[in-house]
């Protein structure tokens, strides 16, 4: 496989899919399994497009290229997987995620989850799906906070279903209405965009604080 097909995936999702899904076959699965894995079971890749590439995979779907029952299906368990891999290793890590020394925790979107999970409490897994950035963290804090896990996969796969079929089908609908098929890739990178809107806010927030103090 070309690996630098994965540029796509980020400026030209459309074109990403297709390729896969026409060259390799059953292959589109395991790769939208593991996208949807790693960004929402690893913090570090909490970058990956998310609710976009749902609704650009729902309209490529329409093509033919892919079968929505099952790209849903797989994506949702890979969804679900990776919360729970989150959720585990907040659970290990504990209270330490807050204290700044694990380098690869943003602290800044980290602070950001914990003020929503303050506010939403068990809800806030089921409401963080359908919020870029914050559905990465927030089974992290879960764990952390040690919240029954019952109830948080609860919460969890409610949530996934949700959100990974509601878009899909959404995409499947209306992706291939005339002036949506011609935009899809302004779409993915908008959805990219604003997903780092409220991180970047907060940064720059906290740096300016900083430096005020200082």
């Amino acid at each position: 496989m070309d690996w630098s097909l994965f540029l796509d995936l980020f400026t030209q999702a459309d074109r990403f899919l297709m390729t896969i899904a026409t060259e390799y076959g059953i292959l589109i699965y395991v790769v939208m399994f593991m996208i949807f894995f790693l960004e929402t079971g690893i913090v570090v890749m909490a970058f990956l497009p998310g609710d976009s590439l749902l609704f650009v995979s729902g309209a490529v779907t329409a093509s033919g290229a892919m079968d929505p029952w099952i790209l849903a299906t797989v994506t949702t368990i890979g969804a679900c997987l990776g919360n729970t891999s989150n959720y585990m290793i907040g659970k290990w890590l504990g209270r330490k995620i807050y204290d700044g020394s694990i380098s690869w925790i943003d602290q800044t979107a980290l602070q950001k989850t914990h003020a929503f999970y303050e506010s939403h409490g068990g809800k806030t897994v089921f409401l963080a799906r359908f919020i870029p950035i914050i559905r990465t963290f927030a089974p992290l804090i879960a764990g952390a906070g040690d919240m029954a896990r019952g109830r948080f996969q609860f919460y969890s796969i409610s949530g996934g279903f949700f959100w990974v079929f509601g878009l899909i089908w959404a995409g499947y609908w209306f992706g291939n209405i005339p002036f949506i098929k011609q935009h899809l890739t302004s779409i993915l990178l908008c959805g990219i965009f604003f997903a780092l809107i409220p991180t970047t806010i907060l940064a720059v927030s906290k740096f300016l604080k900083a430096r005020k103090g200082k």
